[in-house]
């Protein structure tokens, strides 16, 4: 389905992350596996195949997104997709009580994130004449929860930036959607929760496919949607 195209995906190294390069690499694409170091994308991906390229790049700082993305663009000549999947979460602060530590780390890297990659690839799909970007908010991002205010700020803007985007690149053939995953079913989260229903929780791989449909042609009339996919939680 995606033969010949290229695909960003950044924080590939993670378990969402890794199920989406494995996506679209089954798919056909050639994809760009971006995280923060190569320490972790070697071991993420140990036995890497020369179809594709792992790159490490930091996300907060824009000067690095455009070094990293502009080489991309530079050696493999377009950016087809752009799945912001890189996030972060934190809590157990209440409001009054959030440190410039945690509402930095958050707004940082669920939401600053999207702007900086955003800013190389933009340009380009419009020169290119289209393409497609999907991020990650949150189920959670729907309402306010107790010491969970900055994450929850921070997923809620991905919506409203992806429905911003959505707007202004939608006449662009420029499809920009998000998905509101639950409680996604990783090795650290039943880690964190061994006594939980993990039955209920959704795979990554399952994640990975209704982003895959958000990337593809069959979503072509789909602009600014934010698609819940929590499974049973």
């Amino acid at each position: 389905m995606f033969a010949g195209k290229v695909v960003v995906i950044t924080g590939a190294a993670g378990a969402l992350g890794r199920a989406v390069f494995e996506y679209f690499a089954d798919e056909g694409a050639s994809v760009v596996a971006l995280d923060y170091s190569n320490a972790l994308l070697d071991a993420a991906f140990p036995g890497k195949d020369s179809a594709h390229r792992y790159l490490d790049v930091d996300l907060t700082s824009r000067d690095s997104c455009q070094e990293v993305l502009t080489r991309v663009i530079d050696d493999l000549g377009q950016i087809d997709v752009l799945c912001n999947i890189a996030g972060g979460f934190l809590m157990g602060e209440a409001v009054h009580e959030t440190s410039d530590k945690t509402w930095d780390f958050l707004f940082n890297l669920n939401t600053r994130s999207i702007v900086n990659t955003s800013s190389v690839v933009v340009p380009h799909m419009q020169k290119r004449g289209g393409g497609k970007i999907v991020n990650i908010a949150a189920k959670a991002a729907t309402q306010g929860f107790a010491n969970m205010g900055a994450y929850t700020a921070s997923k809620a803007a991905v919506m409203r930036l992806t429905e911003a985007m959505a707007a202004e690149l939608r006449e662009q053939q420029i499809n920009v959607n998000c998905i509101m995953p639950g409680m996604i079913d990783t090795p650290r989260n039943r880690g964190d929760m061994p006594d939980a229903d993990h039955s209920k929780w959704v795979p990554p791989s399952q994640l990975a496919s209704v982003i895959g449909f958000l990337a593809s042609e069959a979503a072509v009339a789909v602009h600014g949607a934010a698609i819940p996919v929590d499974g049973l939680s």
